[in-house]
């Protein structure tokens, strides 16, 4: 199997499971990817999603060129792919936080796939970049139409132009990365935030994460106006009364999802 799915204590850990092949992505781990992002957003028990690459040396370095996909391209290009590189670069319809520990190099779709994370903790040797213009190729699957909304206009060029890599500081300083850690210490810092989420009522990061999806192209004063579903449900929820309560008795909540 090329994609590892493991839930435990409300938490979802997705391995890519290539590391002979730097986790390159090929037609049947697209597919294994697809059904894991379905299965996580089908159900209620998970709170948060960590995301990485199995081994040492690679989170994801990208599409597997050896393999190919079949298609010319321009057909490639045409084909629908509404979520992006991995099911995961401008997926929409996942409304679960998602963490990206990046434990090594993560290149072309495999930086896609980052960008397509609400928080991104690096190994210190990690290695960032869209070098596909030095293939003949272009970052297809979410970089181009990503990177420069994420980024100033000036850093995402100099990224896609110049098909370099770049380190875990460069992104951090660019705002792609949220921690950088020595390599020996990148768990920890991931169970931090880990902890951090859970801690969380899982519908409120819910309502969060579907309220900025959702509101991302509106106005500040059309933006606040949407009742988006999620937010909703998690304002009329038993946890919105049990947050409250908990503070007020000085003690830790108890969530229950609902």
């Amino acid at each position: 199997m090329s994609v590892l799915l493991e839930i435990r204590e409300r938490v979802a850990r997705v391995t890519l499971n290539r590391p002979e092949r730097m986790n390159a992505v090929d037609a049947a781990t697209e597919e294994a990817l697809e059904a894991v992002w379905r299965e996580i957003e089908a159900r209620d028990d998970v709170s948060c999603v960590v995301l990485t690459g199995a081994g040492e040396k690679a989170f994801c370095a990208g599409a597997d060129l050896k393999g190919g996909s079949g298609k010319s391209g321009l057909d490639y290009w045409a084909f629908a792919r509404p979520a992006g590189f991995g099911g995961i670069a401008f997926r929409r319809s996942l409304d679960v936080p998602v963490i990206a520990r990046v434990n090594g190099f993560a290149l072309g779709g495999g930086f896609e796939m980052v960008l397509g994370c609400d928080i991104v903790i690096a190994s210190d040797n990690a290695r960032f970049g869209l070098p596909e213009a030095r293939v003949g190729r272009m970052p297809l699957d979410g970089g181009m139409v990503l990177l420069q909304r994420k980024i100033p206009f000036n850093q995402a060029m100099g990224v896609m132009l110049s098909g370099r890599q770049f380190s875990a500081d460069d992104m951090a300083r660019f705002g792609i990365v949220n921690e950088v850690t020595p390599r020996e210490e990148l768990d920890e810092a991931v169970e931090r935030w880990v902890a951090d989420l859970i801690a969380c009522a899982p519908l409120s990061l819910r309502a969060i994460k579907q309220t900025v999806n959702r509101t991302a192209h509106l106005s500040p004063a059309e933006a606040q106006s949407l009742r988006t579903p999620a937010l909703v449900r998690a304002l009329q929820s038993e946890d919105a009364s049990e947050g409250v309560r908990a503070f007020q008795e000085k003690r830790a909540p108890i969530w229950q999802g609902r």
